[in-house]
């Protein structure tokens, strides 16, 4: 039986599509997605999809769907609004914070709206598996997320309702959760390969969510808001967050000049002593104070040319979270004004990165307003610290992989992120299975989240130019939009009868082959029509008036043509065939 699609008549169609840049649009997805008529803001981060939003979405939906379902995971569906008692039990109902968005019921009870599900699956999956037998397993959904984004922006960049694909791998032990780790890996390279994108899998850093092992799937964009480090050499790519760099070589020889403080007064910032003292700002040692969740006071040291990473500095510290010292509490600490901290005679812990480890007669903060020190060597044991990896890794840097190449900087959109959480639930919540010998032992999971609406936006900003949208074949609401072109004009009636004829002709024989059709009958100057065309985005346009039809044929323009008058004219004998393989061919 051959397929049927529905044809869509734009005269008959929801597409409010929009001529000026709308003002609170400030990303050009955002722009081309009011423009284009496929989503409405009714509220900050909150959007309508209208039919031509709905269709990509589902799209990208199905894509997802068939390769979870074809690398063996189930799909299951839980509740937007979950009891506060699951995330109480793993100690989440505080770690959110205010992005949480909490409820009561008309008892007094406390809710929240889900913006992740790991404490719901794991009871749904201690409820239900008690043996090895079991196991492995592995469920997902796709549903609608809720966080309460402090500065949603950005269109379906940042929401406070979103889409999102959520899978969850239940394992017996490690080697199994590896398994099923590289499983959803290559399931979410075909995902992002199938949708058309461009991308990087870089390590990252698990956040929130727990665990140690983490992937993103970084969509290159110039407008990404997240900074990304790939080797020129090798495979090796990472979010600046988690980028490991490679250890600098140690000093030849121990620095030989004595210590000696000098007066540098009203130059706290490292450009202005450097300027001061006539030195590079890579002699330098900058310190800085950091107070952590417990309230401890410590000291992050780097190179003057580095930037301390807090992440990193967070983990190393193992501390929840950490935030810059005030004024009051660095004088507290180091008796001096903000700018002149060190850490040679800092009383607390000092960690400081291997880059400024190495650094020979270095030159810092005194701890002393309006002084600095130079000659410092923490080889010679000048001040103790412990030295670990502190720094946002930056185009140039050495890969720690290879040790051949060296870092080039990309921006990019995080589309996808996996985890391997190991028993980081599971031993909180006490999701246990029974071994073959009879043993009590915890589920080893896995954690995989798609953000479904995000990649929507995605895709555009990798796939526009000056005039709209270009999408990728295998998520455009429509494969084929077909232009029929008429006068209007009474003395013409018989020639728009024929246009309309054999556009209704073509449209229906393409849809007997399973090709979506969005045919633009509207009563419309051709320029209106090519701009709305253009706008929308559909990967093929075809045009029938009365000068193809004078032909026998109609026009074809890909909407991805790198040439802006790149016309073909087809046949209309045998066009439908044409057109359906090279839709098809655009799919594989």
């Amino acid at each position: 039986m051959r397929p049927t699609v529905t044809i869509q008549r734009f005269s008959r169609a929801l597409i409010p599509t929009v001529k000026e840049t709308p003002a609170e649009a400030t990303n050009v997805s955002h722009q081309l997605l009011l423009r284009g008529g496929y989503v409405r803001q009714i509220g900050a981060g909150i959007y309508d999809f209208l039919p031509l939003g709905l269709r990509v979405l589902r799209k990208i939906e199905n894509i997802v769907r068939s390769e979870m379902d074809r690398a063996g995971a189930l799909e299951v569906l839980m509740p937007a609004m979950l009891p506060a008692e699951y995330f109480q039990e793993t100690g989440r109902w505080d770690v959110y914070g205010p992005v949480l968005l909490r409820i009561k019921d008309r008892k007094g009870g406390d809710y929240h709206l889900g913006p992740t599900h790991e404490e719901i699956i794991t009871d749904m999956v201690r409820r239900e598996v008690k043996s090895y037998r079991q196991l492995p397993l592995n469920l997902y959904q796709v549903q609608s997320k809720f966080r309460d984004e402090p500065r949603p922006r950005g269109g379906l960049m940042r929401c406070r309702e979103f889409v999102m694909k959520d899978a969850y791998s239940f394992d017996v032990d490690e080697a199994g959760a590896v398994k099923s780790y590289e499983t959803m890996r290559e399931a979410y390279k075909r995902i992002f390969t199938r949708a058309g994108l461009t991308f990087r899998i870089v390590q990252a850093d698990s956040g929130a969510i727990g665990g140690k092992t983490s992937a993103e799937f970084q969509i290159l964009a110039d407008s990404g808001e997240d900074a990304i480090v790939a080797c020129d050499n090798c495979d090796y790519a990472a979010n600046v967050e988690a980028a490991v760099v490679a250890a600098e070589p140690a000093a030849a020889t121990p620095g030989a000049a004595p210590i000696e403080k000098v007066h540098t007064p009203g130059k706290g910032a490292i450009t202005d002593v450097a300027a001061f003292l006539k030195g590079d700002v890579k002699q330098f040692l900058k310190s800085l104070i950091y107070v952590t969740d417990k309230n401890e006071v410590v000291m992050a040291c780097v190179r003057g040319d580095h930037e301390v990473n807090e992440i990193k500095l967070t983990n190393a510290l193992g501390a929840r979270e950490i935030h810059l010292a005030t004024e009051a509490d660095v004088f507290k600490a180091t008796g001096a004004k903000v700018g002149y901290a060190g850490p040679v005679g800092f009383k607390g812990r000092v960690l400081v990165d291997p880059a400024g480890a190495t650094i020979v007669d270095a030159i810092t903060g005194a701890n002393e307003t309006d002084h600095h020190i130079k000659g410092v060597n923490l080889s010679r044991g000048d001040y103790q610290a412990v030295v670990v990896d502190l720094r946002s890794a930056t185009e140039g840097d050495r890969c720690p992989m290879c040790e051949k190449g060296h870092f080039k900087a990309y921006k990019g959109i995080e589309g996808g992120h996996i985890f391997i959480l190991g028993t980081h639930y599971s031993s909180k919540m006490k999701a246990t299975f029974l071994d073959e010998k009879g043993g009590e032992k915890p589920i080893v999971m896995g954690c995989y989240g798609i953000g479904v609406s995000r990649l929507i936006a995605s895709a555009i900003e990798q796939h526009n130019d000056k005039d709209g949208i270009r999408w990728p074949m295998a998520i455009a609401p429509y494969q084929v939009h077909l232009c029929t072109l008429t006068s209007g004009r009474p003395a013409d009636a018989a020639t728009d009868a024929a246009v309309l004829a054999a556009g209704e002709k073509l449209t229906a024989d393409l849809s007997a082959k399973g090709i979506e059709v969005l045919w633009d009958d509207r009563d419309e100057r051709p320029g209106v029509k090519f701009k709305d065309a253009d706008l929308i985005g559909v990967p093929l346009r075809l045009t029938i008036g009365s000068k193809t039809l004078a032909n026998a044929a109609c026009e074809l323009k890909r909407r991805d043509s790198a040439d802006p008058k790149g016309f073909e004219l087809v046949p209309l004998e045998g066009a439908a065939e044409r057109i359906a393989a090279e839709v098809s061919k655009a799919l594989v």
